[in-house]
């Protein structure tokens, strides 16, 4: 791929939490937060979470509950979203989403789960998030994206790109995946990237999609691992119908990694340091 450079601790350049703004060039700086953008070389947005308090409201809504009908988000989630600063605020140039266990309208823990929708929506690009686990059975945090059209067709016919989602049991393993109609919930195209002898929760990683018409790559910091492509899936390619948004969350329980144990300690974090998408 051609006009390849760094775009590095952007934290220094940008004082606001969301821009729009297209520059081309080289901006050097510290190693542990470069990330090589290849194809996607314009800055679109980045939040880079450096206002105290709550999330933009420019950028970010909240899902509250436990889901529309009531049933832990369609994933057996056990626990209820909220908006207090308990379980998501920025802080110190971070955002902190914290799950807690407490009795709270009906459920026995608490967390948060933001997004753009409505906000800031887009088609192709580069989409990455630099982020820090929490660990522990029954942890399953998410960085992912859902189709625009979500409330005229549904899921899984809008498409869902899966950045990174990562089961707490297993704490080396991140793993990426699309849902579609004809593979989605069991049946997703999914992959695994295992850090060997890292966990998740010691480190940040830049956790990252490049998204061009009939192709999805994946990466974690600099590392291709995975591409999906139509002759990948096993139903209908819905990622050339519109544009997406943006979902930051921290669920306890689920399909993904079932429920907490004895071992696993309450609360812990979700640390987001930016995210930034490119066009």
């Amino acid at each position: 791929m051609n006009n390849s450079f760094k775009y590095d601790n952007i934290k220094t350049f940008l004082h606001q939490p969301f821009f729009l703004f297209m520059f081309l060039g080289l901006l050097g700086c510290e190693t542990d937060e470069s990330q090589t953008v290849t194809t996607f070389n314009t800055l679109i947005m980045a939040d880079e979470f450096d206002t105290e308090g709550a999330p933009n409201p420019s950028l970010w809504n909240y899902d509250i509950g436990r889901g529309p009908n009531n049933d832990g988000w369609g994933n057996q989630e056990l626990q209820y979203y909220t908006d207090r600063p308990e379980n998501i605020r920025v802080q110190n140039g971070f955002l902190l989403i914290t799950a807690k266990e407490e009795s709270f309208e009906g459920s026995n823990y608490t967390s948060a789960r933001i997004l753009t929708k409505g906000l800031f929506e887009q088609q192709y690009g580069r989409f990455e998030a630099r982020i820090r686990l929490p660990y522990g059975k029954g942890y399953w945090p998410a960085f992912w994206l859902l189709g625009s059209n979500i409330d005229e067709v549904g899921w899984p016919q809008c498409g869902e790109i899966d950045v990174m989602e990562n089961a707490g049991a297993s704490p080396t393993v991140v793993s990426s995946a699309v849902h579609g109609p004809g593979y989605n919930a069991g049946l997703a195209i999914t992959k695994k990237y295992d850090f060997e002898n890292e966990r998740v929760d010691t480190k940040f990683h830049i956790y990252g999609i490049e998204w061009s018409p009939g192709n999805i790559n994946f990466y974690v910091d600099d590392v291709l691992y995975n591409t999906i492509t139509p002759e990948d899936v096993t139903g209908e390619w819905v990622f050339d119908n519109g544009s997406f948004y943006i979902l930051l969350n921290l669920a306890v329980g689920g399909v993904f990694d079932g429920p907490p144990n004895a071992e696993t300690v309450f609360p812990q974090t979700m640390v987001v340091d930016y995210v930034r998408v490119y066009r």
